[in-house]
């Protein structure tokens, strides 16, 4: 089971593109894998037999976990097939197997070359088998490859047998079982606590989260981890609101103007646009991409509009609309959702006029857009108009007058709506985001720049 996303802990098998006993050529796509963002195609990096299929389609298997089996000879597929019958039957595809054990299956996301999707066979008696990038490295260490005892599965020479014969030391990698024995562990901890704390409720019944859903909810708890804070600022919307009827007709969308205002102004302040990933340190993001929550069915994902400050906002619109198309039929690829510097939650078509978001976690900075609504504001020549903000007023006591101070008000129509921003606080201070609000507010009062 490949890992398709950086949060990704287990996958679930959508379908088998290609049947036991097809023979598979390097690229080519052979099961659709469901992981906790889309499905996706996963491709073989090795030719070969699809000698024996281990997780069957609706079945789930961690990150790691052999999904099915390839031989390189048809004398190899009645081994295969045993070792899949032996391996069905000690776990099943749904339990989590045993993570000291090396996985067939190539799962670390940073290792220095590609690994197969589906295992390898059993070796041949009398044959040397090894991996493609294993031949390579004794080719470049001069080893004879002939007279090693292969550590992989079934015999098979790996890189790091190589390595070992050649004296070199091995390179530290990722570690995969580690977040599967957590994501394991953590539910297996928390279920008795969760069962004493909630009582069951008569005629209730239980549904268990998809894999989406449950990557949502990790990634809420880790969220809980990141000390953040909360600032509100009003904004009026009235020329943005007349741009957008402009633009409406050529597809711009709102989403698309509120993403471009952000990206500008992240340009002039980039410390919002930072992440503070080891507790220590800064890492500037070069590109502004900006990620949309979007809820689709069964879940929420946030498809990332990338380098959004250098697109304009036509192009902007249109790739928005691609992505949302993408992003409903569960097709996005992981650098179409995981890629994000800022997101922007918008909740203002259902008339919420404010509420805190969540700060997705890696990211500096979330901002949650509120409807925009009719607003008493007071002017600095003592005249009040009525204005649509996002931030709704109580002007109970504000707007009070007698007959005598009665003349001196009148009522000029204006919309204004309230952001609410959500930040790191570990790297981006108040006055930070203060600034970059006010930033913001200057580009969607005076939106001419938008359309540049």
């Amino acid at each position: 089971m490949p890992a398709l996303s950086s949060t990704m802990t287990e996958g679930k098998i959508v379908s088998w593109v290609k049947s036991e006993g097809d023979v598979l050529s390097k690229g080519e796509a052979v099961v659709v894998v469901e992981s906790d963002k889309a499905d996706m195609d996963v491709e073989t990096f090795y030719d070969g037999i699809l000698a024996a299929i281990v997780v069957n389609e609706g079945e789930s298997a961690p990150v790691g976990a052999p999904i099915g089996l390839l031989a390189e000879t048809e004398d190899e597929i009645a081994e295969a097939k045993a070792k899949a019958a032996a391996q069905s039957s000690s776990a099943p595809a749904t339990s989590a197997p045993k993570v000291e054990e090396p996985a067939p299956v190539a799962a670390k996301v940073e290792a220095p070359a590609p690994a197969p999707t589906v295992a390898a066979g059993p070796a041949t008696p009398g044959k040397v088998v090894a991996t493609p990038y294993a031949k390579k490295l004794a080719k470049q260490h001069k080893v004879d490859i002939n007279k090693l005892a292969g550590t992989g599965p079934f015999g098979r020479i790996t890189p790091e047998d190589v390595e070992k014969a050649a004296g070199i030391a091995p390179a530290p990698k990722a570690n995969v079982a580690a977040p599967v024995a957590q994501a394991v562990a953590a539910p297996a901890a928390s279920s008795p606590k969760a069962a004493a704390s909630f009582p069951e409720i008569p005629g209730s019944h239980v549904v268990p989260f998809t894999t989406m859903q449950a990557a949502v909810s990790k990634n809420m708890l880790e969220s809980l981890s990141v000390p953040t804070f909360r600032v509100g600022y009003p904004i009026a919307t009235d020329a943005l609101d007349a741009l957008y009827e402009k633009v409406k007709p050529k597809g711009v969308t709102m989403t698309a103007l509120l993403a471009k205002a952000a990206a500008m102004a992240l340009v002039q302040h980039p410390v919002v646009n930072s992440t503070c990933k080891d507790g220590k340190s800064f890492t500037y993001n070069n590109s502004i991409n900006i990620a949309v929550a979007v809820a689709i069915n069964g879940g929420l994902i946030t498809p990332v509009l990338q380098d959004a400050d250098k697109l304009d906002l036509y192009l902007l619109s249109q790739k928005w609309k691609e992505l949302v198309e993408k992003a409903r039929a569960k097709q996005l690829q992981p650098q179409e959702y995981n890629s994000g510097t800022f997101t922007l939650s918008n909740l203002g078509m259902f008339g919420v006029d404010r509420f805190d978001a969540i700060l997705p976690p890696g990211q500096g900075a979330i901002m949650a857009v509120g409807a925009s609504k009719p607003t008493v504001i007071a002017g600095k020549d003592g005249f009040f108009s009525v204005k649509n903000k996002m931030l709704v007023w109580s002007c109970m006591d504000m707007c009070k007058t007698d007959a005598s101070s009665a003349s001196i008000f009148s009522a000029y129509p204006d919309n204004r709506y309230l952001v609410n921003v959500t930040a790191d606080h570990r790297i981006i201070y108040g006055a930070d985001l203060a600034a970059f609000l006010q930033t913001f507010s200057k580009i969607i009062e005076n939106p001419e720049s938008l359309t540049m």
